[in-house]
């Protein structure tokens, strides 16, 4: 897919905006609920990323543009070490693209699915890091809302990274949430129960509630409850209230008694923060910041020899992808060269006016272009404060040195 011919690396203008061609497309790795996955090489820098890119058209009859909006604003915001982050978003005519971090380690439910036996050490360490990704979100007011295996992606090395914020939700301040949103095996009970009875809606300890299932089903291979897509939710809030959670006797009394107070039903006495994590007893020996540097090794590191997904996704955009993006260009020259034909008019008048909504709308994103600008301005500020500090040293006003830093708060 895309062989690049050149082998000098094309120079591209750093106030120009990214897209598409500034990437080699190299193979597709996945599809998710609105969306496809391909490994992309950006052609200047030569870096490797994942590119996700989502069709316009059929994103607005799925009435699915608004979720799409919210993880591109959230994300935009977002820079952590156990998260997947965002580094361009941009579009064209057909498609909307978001150009993340490459994980190779695959995720989760794809290495229970080869049956991986996950330690409780290796287990122990995901816990961790996801408990201080968890811990970064709550501070940006973030709920993530579908915390599974299948957005959990291991990096080379085995560290987890969260991904998939298409239904994830800002709250503010006591604000609470109310919407029936998530995977049901892994949706805790305040969340079924507000859709039942409206109750008092429900906040960051969802997601504490799905990383207790998660861990557990690493550990076991099978979740806590019997719960799948289909079933009922009076069904799910009577499990909740009837069956008890069988925990395996070969784990250790510490590990049981971290999962059993995640998987608290009540929400209010459920461990729901990193202050929560780090005074349980089974953690009590872990260097946080160590974690937070990656420097401990994690006890499962995925298989480096081979790509870690489903090879179907290749085939799929090869043969039966009706646009396959690797002929884009040639497509969209054609679609460009007969603007203003009877073809081009075909889409009726409300999807046109939807597509251009969109266009309008979408918000681009350049991480590299944030970082230089941020650069510069935290350049200027110091310079600023330096020359604010030799006026004040010479006896002159000291309203420079405010003016100084306002510049430099407001950068």
């Amino acid at each position: 897919m895309g062989a690049n011919h050149s082998h000098k690396p094309p120079v591209f203008d750093e106030n120009e905006e990214v897209n598409f061609d500034h990437f080699q497309i190299l193979r597709a790795i996945g599809k998710g609920s609105f969306g496809k996955v391909c490994i992309v090489q950006k052609r200047d820098t030569k870096k490797m990323y994942a590119m996700k890119y989502m069709n316009k058209q059929k994103c607005i009859e799925r009435d699915e543009v608004r979720n799409v909006f919210r993880e591109l604003q959230i994300m935009q915001g977002l820079d952590h070490p156990f998260l997947v982050n965002l580094w361009y978003s941009f579009q064209d005519e057909e498609d909307m693209f978001m150009v993340v971090d490459l994980l190779l380690g695959g995720d989760l439910r794809y290495h229970l699915q080869q049956n991986v036996h996950f330690t409780e050490g290796a287990v122990k360490l995901y816990i961790c890091e996801l408990a201080l990704a968890l811990e970064y979100l709550q501070r940006y007011h973030i709920i993530h809302r579908d915390i599974k295996p299948d957005n959990i992606l291991l990096d080379e090395h085995g560290h987890v990274h969260i991904t998939d914020f298409n239904i994830a939700t800002v709250v503010k301040g006591a604000e609470k949430a109310s919407s029936m949103a998530g995977t049901k095996p892994y949706m805790a009970p305040e969340v079924f129960q507000v859709y039942v009875d409206g109750g008092p809606g429900y906040s960051y300890p969802v997601d504490w509630w799905s990383l207790g299932v998660t861990a557990y089903e690493l550990l076991r291979g099978w979740r806590p409850y019997e719960i799948h897509s289909a079933t009922p939710i009076d069904e799910i809030l009577s499990m909740f209230k009837v069956e008890r959670v069988h925990y395996s006797s070969t784990w250790c009394k510490g590990m049981v008694a971290l999962l059993k107070k995640l998987l608290t039903k009540d929400p209010e006495s459920r461990l729901s923060s990193l202050g929560d994590m780090q005074s349980s007893p089974y953690l009590a020996d872990m260097n946080w910041d160590a974690v937070l540097e990656k420097a401990l090794t994690p006890g499962f590191v995925p298989n480096k020899g081979r790509l870690n997904c489903d090879p179907t996704f290749e085939l799929e955009e090869m043969i039966l992808e009706s646009k396959p993006l690797h002929k884009k260009k040639k497509r969209l020259a054609k679609n460009r060269s007969r603007d203003g034909t009877k073809d081009n008019c075909s889409l009726n008048g409300h999807l046109q006016q939807c597509l251009e909504t969109v266009r309008k709308e979408f918000t681009v994103f350049n991480r590299d272009k944030l970082r230089r600008q941020q650069d510069q301005s935290s350049q200027l500020s110091d310079t600023d404060d330096q020359t604010s500090q030799d006026k004040v040293q010479d006896g002159c006003n000291n309203n420079l040195l405010s003016h100084a830093c306002s510049r430099g708060c407001s950068s």
